[in-house]
């Protein structure tokens, strides 16, 4: 039996946007983002609280998360999940969706698939980012040659603690054997039907 797990892929990553009453965390009009190229998660934390004594660290506490950063790659928004994570309203009358002084970007959860191999079986694992905001994204286009240069979309959000008591930032859900059972899970969290 092996003595680890080695990651293998990333897949699936869906958004809900994120309200709160109190203790209590909600999630709404969820969807996929968009097809999962890469995703990329820093935490920052504070500094640890170290305690001397006798002339040496006798105790020490670890710094806790403050805030972070979630980069994920994608092959590129539909304007539906692009009006989710920028909080944009309905184009114009001209067909025009607008990037304006009246943005909003709500707060949204995040959830995805990582799968690992371990013993050549694999397992999917949901994990939910509890609460986070998108930075607008750029763009960045490249005219055609002879061949596809494939192209794909960078998104950030800041990653927050959320209101519930625990005040989590992030969910790492148990091994499932399939990917749809993972999907099933962060579906049901993340309350999309």
């Amino acid at each position: 039996m092996a003595a680890g797990r080695v990651l293998t892929g990333f897949s699936l990553p869906y958004v809900a946007k994120y309200a709160a009453s109190g203790a209590t965390v909600t999630y709404s009009n969820g969807m996929r983002l968009a097809r999962g190229v890469s995703v990329t998660i820093e935490a920052e934390a504070e500094d640890d609280n170290i305690f001397y004594a006798d002339n040496i660290s006798a105790e020490s506490a670890p710094g806790i998360f403050t805030s972070g950063t979630a980069t994920l790659t994608v092959d590129g928004l539909k304007l539906a999940a692009e009006r989710l994570i920028m909080g944009l309203s309905a184009a114009d009358t001209a067909g025009f969706v607008h990037y304006g002084e009246d943005l909003q970007i709500p707060y949204v959860g995040i959830g995805f698939i990582a799968r690992y191999m371990e013993d050549g079986v694999a397992s999917f694992v949901p994990y939910i980012l509890t609460k986070a905001r998108f930075v607008t994204p750029g763009v960045t286009v490249q005219t055609a040659t002879e061949t596809i240069d494939w192209q794909t979309q960078e998104l950030t959000a800041t990653l927050l603690r959320d209101d519930t008591s625990n005040h989590d930032w992030k969910l790492v859900g148990e091994e499932q054997t399939s990917e749809a059972a993972a999907e099933a899970k962060i579906k049901t969290f993340l309350s999309i039907t």
